[in-house]
């Protein structure tokens, strides 16, 4: 018997397991990547190429975007970012932005499923219910943890998601002092701090290295494959299996269907301009969200006149990313022990702490609404990015000179700034979506995608709730100079929606095991499928996800 052919468009997060699990199972997959392909050897820790130049994302001459932000009269104004400069892409090339993200492996809980059911509607959001549960992840969470690498230690807290294995099957990361100052504070609160499970192995595991601790992680790939990575963690065994054909460069434009509810063909571009054809049995879609619906959005024909599996125009539809918002105090070493001080100035190694203690926020009725996570971090070490920061005094004035030289030095040598991260769930909103727009081309003459970035103001209520709490523990940790921002800005790296799953063809694109609903063989396996992005980022559910859609597929084709 003929092997069953995969066509995977994308590498990363939502790719990966497909990728994996199909070659593994004896599929022929034809894996089509549109960045190009990078090894462990090609990574190092270049703050220019890596985070101040497009090495790893598309050059906006090429590629732009068109956001869609209101002005401060309260007014929808589109530019595009080869115009402003605000890059609003992702890790592109082999393995995706997993390769580049930092490994905050949460799970989402059981509340994350049934947020409608449980918490009721809210004026001007689109929330539903997932329509499947924790019960159905959990297998997959667990399987992540085992295949990916989750590195961790589990504390009981009062939120602590049901779990199949006792513990993670790698044990946690190294940790900074700050740490148990963290623990130490939150306590005296009545909080109870949880160590982060990071996809970072600890220990080595097959051919990948464990963690060298280089101070440059997130937004760096991995030199040593400990992040687990769709690329490092999955792809590269199953070119082991001689099932698997990556082809980078090969950037995907049409998905041609046979007018019987098929994809047969996917049309790409490849790097020198030239367009080639890929048939297959199976198709399925992982470029990520806001690309993965435009894609579909191109893919216009007389059956899908308003783009592939679109005849009831939910396709871009439902954007989500993660609200939230940033924190920070600053400890000073002149306020410590010099022990303290010692230890505290030790780069590298982790600090790793977690709050769910917020993960609900009662109210005055005596109800409960959704509330958030956070995630405790130094800054990033990047240097140019912390000296450029030093050049504005308290008042806004320009330093420069000697003066600047002496900030600089001093915020090198006697101090660390220690961050938190909140991220609380983005309603789904009709001001937040993808369509293509209508005069931007990118360089192979397609339309770009054109992102309206509209927030709901419960984002904020919850994340300016959670924030005044984080700045009380670092204000019994003795930080100086404590301040947060919360603010209705989409980052770009925690995105997904577009093409929400759901039992209704009438109002979702996916049915529950993100097939589209108008095409037989076609699947959406990244982010798009999630209505909803509970308060953890996104990362370890899509992975979990795909490993599900993965089964899936296998069950229903591997006859």
């Amino acid at each position: 018997m003929a092997k069953k052919i995969a066509c995977v468009i994308g590498s990363g997060a939502g790719a990966g397991p497909i990728i994996y699990e199909l070659s593994k199972a004896g599929f022929q997959v034809i894996v089509l990547e549109k960045g190009p392909w990078f090894e462990t050897k090609d990574f190092s820790k270049d703050e220019i190429a890596l985070t101040r130049r497009s090495v790893v994302t598309p050059n906006l001459m090429d590629e732009p975007q068109v956001l869609e932000k209101k002005d401060h009269k309260n007014q929808w104004v589109a530019k595009s970012n080869f115009d402003t400069g605000n890059d609003f892409w992702n890790g592109s090339c082999v393995g995706g932005s997993s390769n580049f993200m930092s490994g905050y492996f949460h799970r989402m809980k059981e509340m994350d499923f049934k947020l409608l059911s449980k918490y009721g509607p809210i004026e001007g959001s689109n929330v539903v219910d997932w329509p499947i549960d924790y019960n159905d992840m959990e297998p997959y969470f667990d399987k992540v943890e085992k295949i990916v690498g989750v590195s961790g230690r589990l504390v009981n807290h009062k939120y602590q998601e049901p779990r199949s294995q006792p513990k993670f099957p790698f044990p946690p990361l190294a940790e900074n002092i700050v740490s148990e100052w963290i623990d130490k504070a939150a306590g005296e609160l009545g909080y109870t701090m949880i160590p982060v499970p990071r996809a970072i192995l600890s220990q080595a595991s097959e051919k990948r290295m464990p963690c060298y601790y280089s101070n440059y992680c997130g937004s760096y790939g991995c030199s040593s494959d400990a992040k687990g990575s769709s690329r490092a963690a999955l792809i590269n065994i199953a070119l082991e299996t001689g099932n698997c054909k990556v082809t980078p460069n090969a950037k995907v434009f049409h998905l041609k269907t046979n007018g019987k509810g098929k994809v047969v063909e996917a049309h790409y571009h490849d790097i020198d301009g030239g367009n080639h054809v890929i048939k297959a049995d199976i198709f399925v879609v992982a470029a990520q969200a806001i690309e993965s619906s435009r894609l579909l959005l191109m893919s216009k024909n007389e059956d899908f006149p308003n783009g592939l599996a679109n005849n009831n125009g939910q396709v871009g539809k439902n954007l989500i990313f993660s609200a939230g918002g940033i924190g920070s105090g600053y400890l000073h070493y002149k306020d410590l022990t010099d022990n303290d001080a010692k230890k505290l100035s030790i780069p590298g190694v982790f600090v790793n702490r977690g709050l769910h203690h917020f993960y609900e926020i009662p109210q005055e009725d005596g109800t409960m609404t959704k509330g958030g996570s956070v995630d405790f971090l130094f800054e990033h070490a990047n240097p140019i990015g912390r000296s450029i920061r030093r050049k504005w005094n308290a008042d806004g004035d320009l330093v420069y000179g000697s003066a600047l030289k002496k900030k600089i030095y001093h915020y090198f040598n006697d101090l660390r700034r220690l961050k938190f991260e909140i991220f609380v769930d983005w309603q789904p909103n009709d001001d937040c979506f993808v369509s293509l727009d209508p005069e931007v081309k990118d360089k192979w003459g397609d339309p770009v995608a054109r992102i309206r970035l509209g927030h709901h103001k419960h984002d904020l209520k919850v994340g300016e709730y959670i924030a005044e709490k984080c700045e009380e523990i670092l204000e019994i940790m003795g930080a100086k100079n404590i301040s947060s921002n919360i603010n209705g800005s989409a980052p770009s790296n925690l995105q997904a929606g577009g093409c929400r799953f759901g039992k209704d063809p009438k109002n979702s694109v996916l049915d529950i095991n993100c097939k589209a609903h108008e095409v037989d063989n076609l699947y959406v396996s990244d982010g798009s499928f999630m209505p909803t992005g509970g308060s953890v980022t996104y990362t370890w559910t899509i992975y979990a996800n795909a490993f599900r859609v993965a089964d899936a597929i296998i069950k229903r084709f591997n006859i």
